[in-house]
C-alpha cells in the first residue's frame, strides 16, 4: 500500500483493470489514514480527492482570483426551453450508462486514462437534445477508444496479461448504505447506494485477482489525503455536517421570527447536484481539495450573476414568473430543478441563498451554519459607515442616501484552517451566496475571518471591509449646512449588527454569536476595531468635528402586531439634563422592503414637546389597517422616520426603526405513527387572519426522509377563512425528522409550520425504504378537507 500526494498536488492513480473473464481471489484491504482518525471528519472524500489529474498544462491558465479560473465556462442558450418532468430513476441512470457514483467519480476505480478526462467546461449545445443534468462527460461515459490504455493494464505495460501474472479481476467497495464503510464514515444517511466515503479515517475495500496474493506481490493505491475543515467537536459535527434541517431567523431584533427549512444534504439526487455546481464553474479536480477555493466557488454559483448559477435574486415583490423566496421551505427542491433542468431557478432572497449553501457545503462535507445579522448594514461606497444625509431642514436627501441597512440579512459560517492568512485566523468563515457587491469582479463574498471581522482588520481576504460594515459600521447622519457642506450631527454607534444569531447546538434554540463577530458595544476594543476599519475606508476622517450636546434622549416602541390589525407607534423622549428641554418632534411612517428600501411615506405626525429636567414624554401615533394594507409590500415592514431638534442646544434627534407585522403560523398535527416504508398522514390546519380572500394559495411539503419536495394547489380562502388539509406521506428513513409546510399567496407571504416526526424502523429491522427517490410528485391540486368560519 502506498500513499502519495499533497493537499496542493492532484494525485495520479494508477488504472485498476476490471477483468472478470477468470475466477476472482478475494483480499481485503485496509486503507489507514495518514493522520489521528477523527471520530467524524467533516470533509467528503470525493471527486476531489479521486479523480485522474487533468491533462497537461490545463491548470496552468489564467486565475482571476482564489476559486476562479479561466477559460470558458459552460452557459445555457439565453432563451430557455420549457422544463422537462423529472425521469424515473432507473432511466436516469441508464442514461448514464448504468455506472456507479464511484465509476463516474474516481478515475482509478473506472479503469480510465487520465489522458483521456475531458473535465473541463462544457460547449455550447442544444438544450433541445434533452440534456440539462450533470452532463455525461467521461465520467459517466462506458466508451473506449482503441488503444487506450484502460483496456488492461499489467507490469509490462502493454495490455498482455502474462501466465502467472497478478491481475485485479473485481473491485467491491462495501458501498452498500449498510456496509461498514458506510456507517463508520457517517454517510449511510445518503440516499445513494455508492461508495461515499469522509476523509482522515479508514476505509475498506475488496480486490478480486486473478490467482491467491502473495507476500511478494505489489498493490499500490495513491490517495490525496489532507484536513484541513476538521472540527474538534463531536456535537458541532452532528449539528453542521450532518443533521439535515435547521432554523433560520428573520424579521427585526426585537420582533425575531424564525422558519424551519430541510437542507436535505443527504437526499437523493442532492449530491449529484453539489457535484455539478462545481462541473459547470470547471473547477479543476485538483483544486477541490482547498476549502477556500470550494467555498468562494459555492458562493459565486448559488447566485446566477456571472455565471448562470443555482438562483435567480429578485427583491422587487413581483414573483408571478417564479416562486416567491418566502414560499420555498427547503433546499432540495430548488438544487434537484437546477440539475434537471441545468437553468437557474427563480427566485431566492437571503435566507435562500443562505440555506441552499448550507446544504451544499454540509453535503461536501464542511462544517457550516446559516447566520442573521439584525440591522445589517449595506456600504456602497466603502467608508465603513452608514452614511444618510438631510437638508438644512432635516427632510432625508433620498438622491444622496444610497447606503442602507437592511432589517436583517442571513449569511454562512463554514469552519476551516486559513494557511493563506497569518496565524490566527483559522475557525469560523463568512461565506455569503446573496448577490450584493462583486469581489474581484464576480458576485462571491467570502470567505473572510471572522476574527478579522471582530477587530477591524480589513485588509485581510477575502471581502472583510464589506463584512465589517454589515455588522459592526456607526450609523452617521450628515446636515447641509447654507453653504452646501455637510456636517455630521449625529452618529448613532449601536445601530447596525444589533444581534447575530444561528441555531444551537443540538436544539432549536437561538445561539447569540454577536460576541464571535465584534467585541461588546462601546467598549474600548470595539471602538478600536471600528476607527481601525474605518481608517482604511474612503472618509478616514469621518469622527472629526462631532457636535456632543446630547441632553435628550430617544427611544422607539412599537406593539407586536399581527397582519391586518391595527397597531400604536411610541417616541420616547427623556431630558437628561439640568435644565428644561423643547424639542421639535417629526414623525415619518412609510412600508419597507427588509433590504431597507422604502415605499412613499403614508402617515407623518409633528409636535413640540416640552421636557423639564429629567422627565420623560411618550408621543404616540395610532396606525389603523385601512391606513397600511394599500402600502404593503412583501414580508409587511414598518419604518419610522424620526427627527427632533432641541432648541435650548441645537441637538439633533435622528433614529430609523423597523418593526413588522406578524404573520400566522401553520398548525401541523400527526394523525398516527410514522413507520419507515408504511404510509401516514398529516393535517394542516390554517386560519387566514386578514378580511380579504386570499387568492392563488399554494402549500409547499418537504422534509428529508419523509416527504420529496410536494406542490399543493388549493385555490382560493375568504377572509378570515379556517381550512384544513390532510396530506399522505411514506418515510424513507427511520428517526426524528422534520416535515416543513409553507403557504403562499400574492396576499399573504411568510406562513410556515412544521412538526417533528419521530419514525421507526421498519418490521424486521429494514431502516431503509427502497424506494429513495421519492415518493410524491409536484404540482398536485387538491379539495379543502374541510373548511369552516373564524
Amino acid at each position: 500500500m502506498e500513499q502519495s500526494g499533497s493537499p496542493f498536488s492532484a494525485p495520479q492513480p494508477r488504472p485498476l483493470p476490471l477483468i472478470n473473464h477468470v475466477p476472482p481471489w478475494p483480499h481485503t484491504f485496509h486503507l489507514p489514514a495518514a493522520s489521528p482518525v477523527p471520530a467524524v471528519p467533516t470533509w467528503l472524500l470525493d471527486s476531489a480527492l479521486l479523480s485522474p489529474a487533468p491533462p497537461p498544462g490545463v491548470m496552468d491558465g489564467p486565475r482571476s482570483d482564489v476559486g476562479r479560473w479561466g477559460g470558458n465556462p459552460w452557459q445555457p442558450p439565453t432563451t430557455p426551453s420549457p422544463e422537462p418532468e423529472p425521469e424515473p430513476e432507473p432511466e436516469r441512470r441508464s442514461r448514464r450508462g448504468g455506472r456507479s457514483f464511484w465509476a463516474r467519480c474516481c478515475g482509478c476505480c473506472s479503469c480510465r486514462n487520465r489522458a483521456d478526462d475531458d473535465w473541463g467546461p462544457e460547449p455550447h449545445r442544444d438544450r433541445g437534445s434533452g440534456s440539462g443534468r450533470r452532463r455525461p462527460d467521461s465520467r459517466g461515459s462506458d466508451s473506449r477508444r482503441p488503444g487506450s490504455r484502460a483496456s488492461g493494464v499489467n507490469a509490462a505495460g502493454d495490455g498482455t496479461i502474462r501466465e502467472g501474472m497478478l491481475v485485479v479481476t473485481g473491485v467491491d467497495l462495501l458501498s452498500s448504505r449498510s456496509d461498514q464503510n458506510r456507517r463508520e464514515h457517517h454517510t449511510d444517511e445518503f440516499e445513494y447506494d455508492e461508495l461515499i466515503i469522509r476523509r482522515g479515517q479508514p476505509f475498506h475495500m475488496v480486490l478480486h485477482f486473478s490467482r491467491p496474493y502473495e507476500s511478494s506481490d505489489r498493490v499500490a493505491l495513491e490517495l490525496l489525503i489532507e484536513d484541513i475543515v476538521y472540527v474538534d467537536h463531536e456535537d458541532w459535527r452532528q449539528e453542521y455536517v450532518l443533521n439535515e434541517s435547521g432554523r433560520i431567523y428573520y424579521g427585526t431584533e426585537a420582533q425575531i421570527g424564525e422558519r424551519t427549512w430541510n437542507y436535505g444534504q443527504f437526499d437523493h439526487g442532492v449530491l449529484d447536484a453539489c457535484l455539478y455546481i462545481l462541473d459547470r464553474r470547471g473547477m479543476p479536480y485538483g483544486g477541490r481539495g482547498d476549502p477556500v477555493s470550494v467555498s468562494r466557488v459555492i458562493s459565486a454559483m448559488v447566485n446566477s450573476l456571472d455565471d448562470n448559477g443555482v438562483l435567480i435574486g429578485n427583491w422587487s415583490g413581483d414573483y408571478s414568473r417564479g416562486t416567491n423566496p418566502s414560499a420555498w421551505v427547503g433546499s432540495v427542491e430548488i438544487l434537484l430543478s437546477y440539475l434537471r433542468t441545468g437553468y437557474s431557478v427563480p427566485y431566492g432572497q437571503c435566507w435562500v441563498f443562505a440555506g441552499v449553501t448550507t446544504t451544499v457545503l454540509r453535503c461536501l462535507g464542511l462544517a457550516t451554519r446559516t447566520v442573521t445579522n439584525f440591522n445589517s448594514a449595506h456600504d456602497t461606497d466603502t467608508s465603513l459607515t452608514m452614511d444618510i444625509y438631510f437638508d438644512e431642514n432635516m427632510k432625508p436627501l433620498e438622491h444622496l442616501n444610497h447606503d442602507s441597512v437592511w432589517n436583517f440579512h442571513v449569511w454562512n459560517d463554514c469552519w476551516m484552517k486559513r494557511p493563506d492568512l497569518p496565524s490566527g485566523f483559522d475557525g469560523w468563515q463568512v461565506v455569503d451566496a446573496t448577490p450584493q457587491e462583486t469581489s474581484s469582479g464576480i458576485f462571491c463574498c467570502g470567505p473572510c475571518s471572522v476574527e478579522s471581522i471582530k477587530n477591524g482588520l480589513v485588509y485581510m481576504k477575502y471581502d472583510t471591509p464589506f463584512i465589517f460594515a454589515e455588522v459592526n459600521s456607526d450609523k452617521v447622519y450628515w446636515q447641509r449646512q447654507d453653504d452646501g457642506s455637510f456636517k455630521i450631527v449625529y452618529v448613532e454607534e449601536k445601530a447596525i449588527g444589533t444581534l447575530i444569531v444561528t441555531k444551537a447546538v443540538g436544539s432549536n434554540m437561538q445561539d447569540d454569536v454577536t460576541h464571535i463577530y465584534k467585541h461588546p458595544e462601546g467598549s474600548e476594543a470595539e471602538r478600536k476595531a471600528v476607527e481601525t476599519a474605518a481608517a482604511h475606508g474612503s472618509k478616514p476622517n469621518v469622527y472629526t468635528n462631532r457636535d456632543s450636546a446630547e441632553d435628550v434622549a430617544l427611544q422607539v416602541e412599537a406593539q407586536d402586531a399581527v397582519m391586518g390589525q391595527d397597531l400604536t407607534v411610541s417616541v420616547v423622549l427623556t431630558n437628561r439634563g439640568s435644565s428644561t428641554r423643547t424639542v421639535k418632534l417629526h414623525l415619518y411612517l412609510s412600508v419597507t422592503f427588509y433590504t431597507g428600501v422604502t415605499g412613499p411615506v403614508f402617515k407623518e405626525s409633528k409636535k413640540e414637546v416640552v421636557l423639564a429636567p429629567g422627565a420623560t414624554e411618550r408621543v404616540s401615533m395610532p396606525v389603523a389597517y385601512k391606513e397600511y394594507r394599500p402600502q404593503l409590500v412583501d414580508q409587511g415592514s414598518m419604518l419610522l422616520n424620526v427627527s427632533g431638534h432641541v432648541k435650548e442646544n441645537g441637538q439633533v434627534l435622528a433614529k430609523q426603526h423597523t418593526f413588522r407585522l406578524r404573520t400566522p403560523d401553520l398548525s401541523l398535527t400527526l394523525l398516527g405513527a410514522a413507520v419507515v416504508g408504511q404510509e401516514c398522514e398529516v393535517q394542516i390546519v390554517f386560519k387566514n387572519p386578514l378580511p380579504v380572500t386570499l387568492t392563488n394559495v399554494v402549500f409547499r411539503l418537504e422534509g428529508s426522509g419523509l416527504q420529496r419536495p410536494k406542490i399543493l394547489n388549493v385555490g382560493d380562502i375568504g377572509g378570515n377563512e379556517t381550512v384544513t388539509l390532510h396530506q399522505k406521506f411514506v418515510p424513507v428513513r427511520p428517526g426524528p425528522r422534520q416535515l416543513i409546510a409553507s403557504l403562499d399567496s400574492p396576499q399573504l407571504s411568510q406562513v410556515h409550520g412544521v412538526i417533528q416526526v419521530d419514525v421507526a424502523p421498519a418490521p424486521g429491522g429494514g431502516g431503509f425504504f427502497s424506494n429513495a427517490g421519492g415518493n410524491s410528485p409536484l404540482g398536485e391540486t387538491i379539495p379543502m378537507a374541510s373548511r369552516g368560519g373564524a
